[in-house]
């Protein structure tokens, strides 16, 4: 089982990510862009290739999800990974624009 990681959020102007640090050298990053409707396009996900496989990706779109249904925002999974993910979890189907 991968381990949790802990996940930070930085957003400079409609440029936003969510990441976390793999090591001293390595870090998970899931980027958006923020619409004038509030929504978030979410348009890559990467984790480096010796951390692939551990569902650190999907502790990352969890992370957006967790802070759309807090805050009231949709995404829009532009991202093919995030995409998948949203048709894997038809619950989310509500934060869908």
């Amino acid at each position: 089982m991968a381990q949790t990681l802990d996940i930070h959020h930085e957003l400079n102007g409609n440029h936003g990510r969510y990441w976390a640090k793999l090591d001293d050298a390595h870090e998970a990053e899931m980027t958006y862009v923020r619409r004038e409707d509030g929504s978030i396009v979410i348009n890559h996900t990467g984790v480096p290739r010796a951390f692939e496989g551990k569902g650190y990706a999907l502790q990352l779109v969890k992370k957006a999800v967790d802070d759309a249904r807090e805050k009231g925002f949709k995404i829009v999974p532009q991202c093919p990974y995030v995409a998948v993910q949203f048709r894997r979890h038809p619950d989310w189907d509500d934060l869908l624009t």
